[in-house]
Protein backbone atom coordinates (compact mmCIF):
# COMPACT_ATOMS: atom_id res chain seq x y z
CA UNK A 1 0.00 0.00 0.00
CA UNK A 2 3.12 2.11 0.69
CA UNK A 3 3.37 2.08 -3.13
CA UNK A 4 -0.63 3.26 -4.21
CA UNK A 5 0.25 6.51 -5.49
CA UNK A 6 3.31 5.76 -7.60
CA UNK A 7 1.48 5.09 -10.81
CA UNK A 8 0.13 8.06 -10.91
CA UNK A 9 3.43 10.17 -9.61
CA UNK A 10 6.44 8.08 -11.53
CA UNK A 11 5.79 9.72 -14.71
CA UNK A 12 4.56 8.54 -18.20
CA UNK A 13 6.29 5.60 -19.91
CA UNK A 14 6.68 3.66 -16.34
CA UNK A 15 5.25 0.40 -15.35
CA UNK A 16 4.51 -0.12 -11.58
CA UNK A 17 5.06 -3.17 -10.46
CA UNK A 18 4.81 -3.23 -6.26
CA UNK A 19 5.96 -6.33 -5.04
CA UNK A 20 4.01 -7.90 -1.85
CA UNK A 21 6.21 -10.42 0.30
CA UNK A 22 3.81 -13.27 2.26
CA UNK A 23 2.74 -12.14 5.77
CA UNK A 24 1.59 -8.58 4.75
CA UNK A 25 -1.87 -7.24 3.65
CA UNK A 26 -3.73 -9.49 1.50
CA UNK A 27 -0.96 -12.29 2.23
CA UNK A 28 -0.70 -11.47 5.82
CA UNK A 29 -2.12 -15.17 6.69
CA UNK A 30 0.94 -17.17 4.46
CA UNK A 31 4.12 -17.43 6.52
CA UNK A 32 6.28 -14.53 6.40
CA UNK A 33 10.04 -15.78 4.67
CA UNK A 34 12.85 -15.13 6.92
CA UNK A 35 15.47 -17.41 4.57
CA UNK A 36 17.38 -14.79 2.32
CA UNK A 37 18.43 -16.94 -0.85
CA UNK A 38 15.06 -19.26 -0.83
CA UNK A 39 13.17 -15.40 -1.13
CA UNK A 40 15.72 -14.13 -4.28
CA UNK A 41 15.15 -17.28 -6.13
CA UNK A 42 11.10 -16.89 -5.35
CA UNK A 43 11.39 -13.61 -6.29
CA UNK A 44 13.32 -14.49 -9.72
CA UNK A 45 11.13 -17.12 -10.59
CA UNK A 46 7.67 -14.80 -9.58
CA UNK A 47 9.01 -11.61 -11.67
CA UNK A 48 9.89 -14.02 -14.67
CA UNK A 49 9.31 -12.40 -18.02
CA UNK A 50 9.38 -8.73 -16.38
CA UNK A 51 13.12 -9.12 -16.33
CA UNK A 52 13.24 -9.73 -19.52
CA UNK A 53 13.39 -5.53 -21.21
CA UNK A 54 14.77 -2.58 -18.95
CA UNK A 55 13.37 -2.10 -15.44
CA UNK A 56 14.70 -1.09 -12.50
CA UNK A 57 13.90 -1.58 -8.85
CA UNK A 58 13.30 0.67 -6.41
CA UNK A 59 13.66 -0.88 -2.22
CA UNK A 60 12.40 1.07 1.05
CA UNK A 61 13.96 0.22 3.95
CA UNK A 62 14.51 -3.66 4.25
CA UNK A 63 12.89 -3.55 0.86
CA UNK A 64 16.34 -1.64 -0.24
CA UNK A 65 18.25 -5.15 0.93
CA UNK A 66 16.38 -6.84 -1.12
CA UNK A 67 16.16 -4.95 -4.37
CA UNK A 68 20.22 -4.75 -3.71
CA UNK A 69 20.51 -8.62 -3.08
CA UNK A 70 17.75 -9.32 -5.95
CA UNK A 71 19.97 -7.23 -8.15
CA UNK A 72 23.40 -8.83 -7.58
CA UNK A 73 21.74 -12.51 -7.65
CA UNK A 74 20.38 -11.68 -11.03
CA UNK A 75 23.99 -10.30 -12.12
CA UNK A 76 25.48 -13.78 -11.08
CA UNK A 77 22.64 -16.18 -12.44
CA UNK A 78 22.91 -14.48 -16.24
CA UNK A 79 19.94 -12.45 -15.77
CA UNK A 80 19.92 -9.01 -17.29
CA UNK A 81 20.95 -6.64 -15.15
CA UNK A 82 18.44 -3.72 -13.90
CA UNK A 83 18.70 -0.51 -15.33
CA UNK A 84 19.18 1.13 -12.14
CA UNK A 85 19.04 0.17 -8.43
CA UNK A 86 17.03 2.41 -6.25
CA UNK A 87 17.23 2.12 -2.32
CA UNK A 88 15.37 4.54 0.05
CA UNK A 89 15.36 4.80 4.05
CA UNK A 90 17.95 2.00 5.26
CA UNK A 91 21.71 1.85 5.91
CA UNK A 92 23.95 0.43 3.77
CA UNK A 93 24.50 -3.35 3.99
CA UNK A 94 27.73 -3.69 5.11
CA UNK A 95 27.13 -1.10 8.23
CA UNK A 96 27.67 -2.38 11.29
CA UNK A 97 23.70 -2.84 13.00
CA UNK A 98 23.08 -4.24 16.42
CA UNK A 99 19.55 -4.38 15.54
CA UNK A 100 20.21 -6.85 12.46
CA UNK A 101 22.66 -8.76 14.65
CA UNK A 102 21.89 -12.44 14.53
CA UNK A 103 19.48 -13.01 17.66
CA UNK A 104 18.57 -9.90 18.43
CA UNK A 105 15.09 -9.71 16.95
CA UNK A 106 14.29 -12.49 19.91
CA UNK A 107 15.60 -10.70 22.30
CA UNK A 108 13.75 -7.37 22.05
CA UNK A 109 10.61 -7.09 24.30
CA UNK A 110 7.60 -5.83 22.31
CA UNK A 111 7.65 -3.00 23.85
CA UNK A 112 11.12 -2.19 22.38
CA UNK A 113 9.63 -3.59 19.31
CA UNK A 114 6.81 -1.21 19.58
CA UNK A 115 9.50 1.45 19.91
CA UNK A 116 10.46 1.47 16.35
CA UNK A 117 7.31 1.97 15.30
CA UNK A 118 6.35 5.35 16.87
CA UNK A 119 7.58 8.02 14.00
CA UNK A 120 4.89 10.37 14.02
CA UNK A 121 4.70 9.75 10.11
CA UNK A 122 4.24 6.12 10.24
CA UNK A 123 2.03 4.56 13.10
CA UNK A 124 -1.02 6.67 14.77
CA UNK A 125 -0.94 5.95 18.53
CA UNK A 126 -4.84 4.49 17.98
CA UNK A 127 -3.27 1.79 15.99
CA UNK A 128 -0.28 1.02 18.51
CA UNK A 129 -3.02 1.16 21.33
CA UNK A 130 -4.65 -2.21 19.55
CA UNK A 131 -3.61 -5.74 20.96
CA UNK A 132 -4.27 -7.78 18.05
CA UNK A 133 -2.77 -5.37 15.71
CA UNK A 134 0.39 -4.70 17.67
CA UNK A 135 0.58 -8.66 18.16
CA UNK A 136 0.78 -9.28 14.39
CA UNK A 137 2.02 -6.62 12.95
CA UNK A 138 5.51 -6.91 15.97
CA UNK A 139 5.44 -10.74 13.85
CA UNK A 140 6.32 -9.62 10.93
CA UNK A 141 8.34 -7.15 12.23
CA UNK A 142 10.70 -9.89 14.00
CA UNK A 143 10.62 -11.64 10.84
CA UNK A 144 11.70 -8.61 8.83
CA UNK A 145 14.73 -8.21 11.30
CA UNK A 146 16.00 -12.40 11.11
CA UNK A 147 15.10 -11.59 6.67
CA UNK A 148 17.13 -8.39 6.96
CA UNK A 149 20.28 -10.21 8.92
CA UNK A 150 20.53 -12.62 6.02
CA UNK A 151 20.72 -9.94 3.09
CA UNK A 152 23.43 -8.15 4.82
CA UNK A 153 26.96 -8.77 3.74
CA UNK A 154 30.08 -7.79 5.12
CA UNK A 155 31.56 -6.70 1.44
CA UNK A 156 29.02 -5.55 -0.84
CA UNK A 157 29.80 -6.74 -4.08
CA UNK A 158 29.47 -3.43 -6.60
CA UNK A 159 26.42 -3.15 -9.40
CA UNK A 160 27.20 -2.73 -12.90
CA UNK A 161 24.28 -0.03 -13.11
CA UNK A 162 23.69 3.24 -11.65
CA UNK A 163 22.81 3.34 -7.73
CA UNK A 164 20.09 6.16 -6.73
CA UNK A 165 20.17 6.56 -2.58
CA UNK A 166 16.97 8.51 -1.20
CA UNK A 167 17.62 9.37 2.76
CA UNK A 168 14.55 11.35 4.85
CA UNK A 169 16.12 14.37 6.52
CA UNK A 170 13.91 14.08 9.00
CA UNK A 171 14.26 10.25 9.67
CA UNK A 172 14.86 9.40 12.96
CA UNK A 173 16.01 5.66 12.14
CA UNK A 174 18.31 6.51 9.58
CA UNK A 175 20.76 9.00 9.10
CA UNK A 176 21.99 11.03 5.63
CA UNK A 177 25.85 9.31 6.43
CA UNK A 178 24.33 5.99 6.54
CA UNK A 179 22.72 5.76 3.13
CA UNK A 180 25.56 7.63 1.63
CA UNK A 181 27.55 4.91 2.25
CA UNK A 182 25.58 3.05 -0.26
CA UNK A 183 28.37 4.25 -2.61
CA UNK A 184 30.38 1.46 -2.33
CA UNK A 185 27.44 -0.95 -3.62
CA UNK A 186 27.83 0.35 -7.00
CA UNK A 187 30.52 0.85 -10.16
CA UNK A 188 28.20 2.50 -12.52
CA UNK A 189 27.59 6.03 -10.86
CA UNK A 190 26.10 6.99 -7.73
CA UNK A 191 23.97 9.43 -7.01
CA UNK A 192 22.25 10.57 -3.25
CA UNK A 193 19.60 12.36 -2.73
CA UNK A 194 17.79 14.42 0.61
CA UNK A 195 14.26 14.01 0.58
CA UNK A 196 11.76 16.32 2.24
CA UNK A 197 9.82 13.57 5.42
CA UNK A 198 10.64 10.73 8.22
CA UNK A 199 10.89 7.21 7.70
CA UNK A 200 8.60 6.68 5.32
CA UNK A 201 8.76 8.93 2.33
CA UNK A 202 7.95 6.38 0.44
CA UNK A 203 4.31 7.44 0.47
CA UNK A 204 4.93 10.80 -0.64
CA UNK A 205 5.48 12.72 -4.19
CA UNK A 206 9.29 13.32 -4.40
CA UNK A 207 10.70 10.15 -5.09
CA UNK A 208 8.22 8.43 -7.01
CA UNK A 209 9.00 11.34 -9.92
CA UNK A 210 13.12 11.07 -9.11
CA UNK A 211 12.63 7.65 -9.97
CA UNK A 212 10.89 7.77 -12.74
CA UNK A 213 12.92 10.78 -13.85
CA UNK A 214 16.01 8.63 -13.24
CA UNK A 215 14.70 5.41 -15.17
CA UNK A 216 14.35 7.77 -18.58
CA UNK A 217 17.81 8.68 -17.98
CA UNK A 218 18.91 6.01 -17.81
CA UNK A 219 17.21 3.60 -20.42
CA UNK A 220 17.85 5.45 -23.70
CA UNK A 221 14.58 6.11 -25.98
CA UNK A 222 14.23 4.00 -29.08
CA UNK A 223 15.18 5.27 -32.20
CA UNK A 224 11.63 6.54 -33.99
CA UNK A 225 10.44 4.11 -36.33
CA UNK A 226 11.08 4.73 -40.06
CA UNK A 227 8.16 6.00 -42.71
CA UNK A 228 8.18 4.98 -45.78
CA UNK A 229 6.55 6.75 -48.92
Amino acid sequence: MAFAGWRQRVGPGVAVVPVRLPGRESLRREAPITDADRLLVELTQDLGPLLDGPYGLYGHSLGALVAYRLARHLVETGHRAPALVAVGACPAPHLPSPLLAAGTARNLTDAQLAGLLTDDASVPEALLARRDWLRATLGTLRADLRLAAGLRTAEPAPLPCPLWAFAGRDDPMVSVAQVAAWERCTSSGFHLRTVAGGHFFVRDREVPAAVGAALHSAVPAPPPAETYF
